[in-house]
């Protein structure tokens, strides 16, 4: 983070005090004309979460049983019941719902960026969350294949609300520092979608069913849209990477999702930051103007060289591994002196 401010053209003085509170927020970020707080927080998905333990064993060869040439599906325990789940009715409700799902649709939505299809069951006091996951091409169309992709310790679960305690926990933290307050917030997760960041600040959408049909909506469940509490209007926006690391900084886009709250002060954009704002009850989203690599000194397709690049032996190696093995391991032959 710093570094890419300071290669955007910033000036960065370092946990300088600050606001009402007398606190030392990251950084104190000079553009230009225009100065603004930045304040930063990795936030890690939990894989210690409910697991498949909590599944009796043959609820899980049931799931895995379940006819599904085209799809595979990661599951999550969300409740636990008081006594085994019915395992036919939830095979016959999970090939109902598998055999509905288009893979090629469901791929082409998500490389749009749209969530994949979710399902949830409920019976008898449990309760269970489905991901559907389309197969390839080339593994498609055998519906004696094993079902399951993804056990709970590696299933995604919503980062909505984990990401809303992460900016909740910074934004309160300073008090009013009269600028312009950017979280900047690590999101580690295994499949991170924008949906959850949308609905941790924007709101959970809603669609309305009435007699002319349907509309949509947003809850007052967001960061932003929460009418109990004014004081979210401090920060003007929250610039989200998801899993960055050394081999992913110069691929990896920030998005500042910007404030729609009027009396928040306007966040500063820098070149390479994408963005979003709520139009209504919609996302808009604007590409960035350059390539994140540029703001980071690093060449577009980093890291550079083979990943695991084949070296041969030192010298010194090659001849301490001959004397214990008596064998030229250069010529790959036994030495004529024996």
């Amino acid at each position: 983070m710093h570094e890419m401010l300071l290669g955007s053209g910033c000036t960065v003085e370092i946990e300088q005090q600050i606001g009402t509170r007398g606190k030392y927020p990251d950084f104190l970020v000079t553009r230009g004309d225009e100065q603004f707080v930045v304040e930063a927080i990795w936030t890690a998905e939990n894989l210690n979460a409910t697991g498949s333990s909590s599944l009796p064993p043959q609820v899980v060869d049931a799931i895995d049983r379940v006819p599904s040439p085209n799809f595979y599906v990661a599951y999550k325990v969300d409740s636990v019941g008081p006594t085994t789940p019915p395992q036919r009715r939830l095979r016959n409700e999970l090939t109902r719902w598998l055999a509905s799902l288009d893979p090629d649709q469901v791929t082409a939505e998500y490389e749009q960026k749209m969530p994949l299809p979710r399902h949830t069951w409920q019976e008898a006091g449990w309760r269970l969350s489905f991901e559907a996951i389309p197969r390839s091409p080339g593994r498609r169309g055998d519906p004696t294949s094993r079902t399951i992709g993804f056990h709970p310790s590696v299933w995604v679960a919503d980062d909505s609300d984990r990401v809303l305690k992460a900016v909740r926990k910074k934004g309160r933290k300073y008090g009013d520092l009269a600028l312009p307050f950017i979280v900047a917030v690590g999101n580690s997760a295994a499949f991170p979608e924008n949906e959850d960041t949308e609905s941790a600040l924007y709101g959970t959408s809603v669609e309305y069913a009435n007699h002319t049909g349907s509309t949509f909506g947003r809850n007052a469940d967001g960061y932003w849209t929460a009418a109990q509490d004014q004081t979210h209007n401090r920060v003007s926006g929250v610039l989200t990477v998801d899993n960055p690391a050394p081999w992913t900084w110069a691929k990896k886009v920030p998005v500042l999702w910007q404030s729609p709250a009027p009396d928040s002060h306007p966040a500063p954009v820098l070149p390479t930051w994408e963005t979003a704002q709520l139009v209504d009850i919609y996302i808009e989203r604007q590409s960035a103007a350059r390539l994140i690599h540029t703001s980071l000194g690093l060449p577009e397709h980093w890291p550079i060289g083979d990943a695991f690049p084949r070296r041969r032996p030192s010298t010194a190696r090659v001849a301490s591994m001959e004397m214990v093995y008596g064998f030229d391991l250069i010529r790959g032959f036994a030495p004529a002196s024996e």
